[in-house]
Parts: structure tokens; C-alpha cells; sequence
């Protein structure tokens, strides 16, 4: 397994910011360190990268840390970067909208590559295959969409699996900011099942006795990082890294790090 070297581990930061605010990102006050608009680094010394934590097991916080999958490819691509890693807490709709370029050199946040996205950013080669999976508690009679439709299902807002719960023609889709809050509402039975990426959800059940994954949807789903349109020199770097993890079986060792499975 690859650990994170020291430097780059300790300065991995936890900032909570609304991601509209154009306020700076780095660790001190004010504009200081801070490069032109545009440019790369956007903090002077600091790889910054938005993400939407938490979201087991991507990204989430552990004994005041970041950590998990994501991170784990963050703070490479910060090494190769020859900077600091410097992570910013922003919601999915921030990120998925494109707004992150604001405050952030690339995000990474469990991101399905799709058109609509690619308009508004550019992403790097994929990193993992990601379909959708339908999670229900045992004995609840849910196996199917059919069967679903009119169930309360829980699936996280400005994500695809909102977006296919919609087109599949549910009817009482609830919404939750975060995967942590989705998790918690359908283990305290305030949802009938769950709709979302295989990875995280597979994950946040994998424990947990009485729940199951009770149908499969072979999307065709991939996850890139994203970076700012019109950085050409950022996506080479990331895509570099993440040639690099490939090749090196590096990312095959995180996959089983964090989900157990090849």
C-alpha cells in the first residue's frame, strides 16, 4: 500500500467555505500568496483542490484528517506537483456546476465524467468505473425500480443518481446534501431505499446487517478529476499522476485499500 509522505499529509487543511464566496484559499488571511486569476498554482505553494466531504470511503475526515481513496490521489498528484496539498470542504452542486475554479487548481470528489459536464470542465483519463446500484433494508419488498416508484428513495442532490431516479420516473425522491446524511436516513428508516454510485454505497452497507443492494444499473459511469477549462499544463499534470499510480499498480493497491476489492 502507498502512504503519504509526511509533508504532504501534514499539510493537508480542512476548510469549511461556501464555495461561491470568493474568499482566499490558502492558510492565511486576506489575498497574501495568493497568483493571478487563472494561473497554477492559484496559492502560491499549494495544490488546492475542492471536495465534497464527507463521502465514504473518497473522501471523508478521520482522527482531523482527510482522508481515503480520493485524498490518497490527491496528495500524489500534490508530490509530482512539487506542492503542498491544501484541500477545500465544498458542496457537490459547487462542484458539479463548474463554480470550484474559483477557489480550487482542480477537484476531486468522486466526479461522474458526463457531456453536460464537460461543458462547463475538462477531465482527466478515468479512474475508476462507477455504475449504480439500487440499496434497500431486507424484507421491505423493494427489489426492483418497479417496485420502488412509490418509495421514498434517498439519493444525494446534483448527482447522477438524482438525475436517473427522475428520468426512471420515481416519485418521492428525497434529497440529502451529503452520501453521510443519505447512509444515516435510510438506517433510521426515514427512507425505503437507497439510489446511487455502487462504490460509496456498496461501501457505507458493507457492514451493516439487514440492507442489501437489490438491483444493478450498468450506466456506463466513469470518474475523472476535474480541472478548470483552458488549463492544459494542470490536466497534463494530473493525468500524468494518474498514469503513473496505473502503470506503478499503485491505484490497484488503493482500490483494495479502500474498498476491499480489485
Amino acid at each position: 500500500m502507498r502512504s503519504l509522505k509526511k509533508k504532504f499529509a501534514s499539510a493537508v487543511a480542512v476548510t469549511s467555505v461556501a464555495l461561491l464566496a470568493l474568499t482566499a484559499c490558502g492558510s492565511g488571511s486576506g489575498s497574501e500568496g495568493e497568483a493571478e486569476a487563472g494561473s497554477f498554482p492559484l496559492n502560491e505553494g499549494k495544490l488546492t483542490i475542492c471536495s465534497d466531504i464527507p463521502y465514504e470511503p473518497f473522501e471523508f475526515v478521520k482522527d482531523g484528517k482527510n482522508v481515503g481513496f480520493d485524498m490518497d490521489i490527491a496528495a500524489e498528484i500534490a508530490k509530482d506537483a512539487e506542492l503542498d496539498l491544501n484541500v477545500i470542504d465544498a458542496s457537490f452542486d459547487s462542484i458539479e456546476s463548474g463554480l470550484f475554479n474559483t477557489q480550487c487548481d482542480i477537484a476531486i470528489s468522486s466526479v461522474s465524467i458526463t457531456e453536460e459536464r464537460s461543458a462547463k470542465m475538462d477531465f482527466s483519463t478515468p479512474y475508476m468505473d462507477d455504475d449504480l446500484v439500487l440499496i434497500s433494508a431486507d424484507g421491505s419488498g423493494i427489489k426492483d425500480l418497479e417496485s420502488a416508484k412509490d418509495k421514498k428513495v434517498g439519493v444525494q442532490q446534483a448527482t447522477t443518481g438524482e438525475k436517473y431516479a427522475k428520468e426512471q420516473g420515481l416519485t418521492n425522491i428525497v434529497g440529502f446534501e451529503d452520501a453521510g446524511l443519505q447512509t444515516q436516513a435510510l438506517l433510521a428508516g426515514q427512507v425505503d431505499a437507497l439510489l446511487g454510485n455502487q462504490s460509496v454505497l456498496g461501501y457505507s452497507i458493507k457492514d451493516k446487517e439487514g440492507f442489501s443492494v437489490v438491483a444493478d444499473f450498468k450506466t456506463g459511469e466513469q470518474l475523472g478529476v476535474a480541472v478548470p477549462k483552458d488549463q492544459p499544463k494542470t490536466l497534463e499534470l494530473v493525468n500524468g499522476t494518474l498514469k503513473r499510480l496505473t502503470d506503478a499498480g499503485t491505484m490497484e493497491e488503493l482500490t483494495v485499500k479502500w474498498f476491499g476489492e480489485k
